[in-house]
């Protein structure tokens, strides 16, 4: 007999809007949800970017708008926007920026009680659409639970000018999907864990996207970028529809979490994820040498030295990646590797 998932609300967005020059219609998706007043959250950085042009844009239709920084996504920084969220009564939060600015913005405008809009300047990872939210400060190292964004702005001419790394890295996240998906089958087998197969199904075909379409995702067409940035709202649907991050996170993003926890300088999210799933698609027997190829005609890095991470942080953090969450099954804790095997494993595939 199947596991059934305890209830769980999906929140969808309503408004998912991609495509050159759509940042232009921000102000009349406010209108039509309904939104005559507005908090801009954003970086110094992506202000200047697209901030001020969202800006301008909401003005001009009519809505009043106050602006807010956010410099780093800390808890510091989501209780300060909350407070400006309250002051100033608004009635919608734009989060205009990379991952961290649309976390601060998602959190903030859910712990505040208010709908928030995501309109992403790169394509780093699956944030921009999903209803969880990375931040510092916390307990532990990954993703919590935050609220999904009513609509989704994302302007093709924006994060195509964007340093191409982030793409990339957005690459590595969604490609990841063939490890956790395969993790999330083995829970369910092992532990009779819920196992949501339309939304496993959702995150599948979202990988597969963007490894057929890899050649002109790193020639940075039109058609390329719209495909990556539909696989990564795909995924942050998947999400949703599972009611937990379980679809798009298994045991590679355990791994990228374990390397947050003792690299002295982390990589992009989505690349630690890429290179995990390498090594992770190996336990799996799946074919871990197609990911590896594709990550390479991508752009994206295979190995310690194209992360910039030590050797040695690599072997402990697949030793102790499967204590990051240890209510998650994955496939490491079939194999519990020691450091002699993590180190083979690491070399086999070429990661060191």
């Amino acid at each position: 007999m199947r596991a059934v998932a305890r209830i769980h609300r999906i929140d969808l967005p309503r408004i998912v809007l991609i495509g050159e020059d759509v940042i232009d219609s921000l102000g009349d998706i406010c209108g039509e949800l309904g939104f005559r007043s507005a908090l801009l959250v954003s970086g110094y950085k992506t202000f200047e970017i697209a901030g001020k042009r969202a800006l301008e844009n909401l003005r001009a239709s009519g809505m009043e708008v106050w602006r807010a920084h956010a410099g780093n996504s800390t808890l510091d920084c989501v209780s300060r926007v909350k407070e400006e969220i309250r002051r100033r009564g608004c009635d919608v939060v734009v989060g205009v920026g990379g991952g961290r600015v649309i976390d601060v913005a998602k959190m903030s405008s859910a712990r505040a009680e208010r709908p928030f809009i995501s309109v992403p300047t790169t394509a780093s990872h699956d944030g921009i659409a999903s209803s969880v939210a990375s931040l510092k400060g916390l307990d532990r190292p990954y993703s919590i639970q935050a609220q999904a964004p009513i609509a989704v702005i994302a302007d093709s001419g924006i994060i195509r000018a964007s340093p191409y790394r982030f793409t990339a890295s957005g690459c590595g996240d969604v490609l990841s999907k063939s490890v956790s998906v395969r993790d999330w089958r083995l829970a369910h087998s092992v532990k009779g864990e819920y196992y949501g197969a339309y939304a496993a199904s959702l995150a599948l075909m979202s990988a597969n996207h963007v490894m057929d379409w890899a050649e002109e995702i790193r020639a940075r067409t039109e058609e390329g970028i719209r495909t990556l940035l539909e696989a990564l709202v795909s995924c942050g649907v998947a999400m949703s529809i599972a009611g937990s991050s379980r679809p798009c996170s298994g045991s590679e993003h355990l791994f990228s979490h374990a390397l947050d926890m003792i690299a002295p300088r982390p990589a992009l999210h989505g690349e630690q994820c890429g290179v995990g799933t390498i090594m992770m698609a190996h336990l799996h027997g799946l074919d871990w040498e197609e990911t590896r190829e594709t990550l390479r005609l991508l752009g994206a890095p295979t190995t310690a030295a194209e992360l910039g991470i030590g050797e040695e942080y690599i072997v402990e953090a697949l030793v102790r990646a499967r204590e990051i969450r240890p209510e998650r099954y994955t496939i490491l804790n079939e194999v519990n590797l020691s450091r002699s095997e993590a180190r083979e494993l690491a070399e086999f595939c070429g990661v060191i």
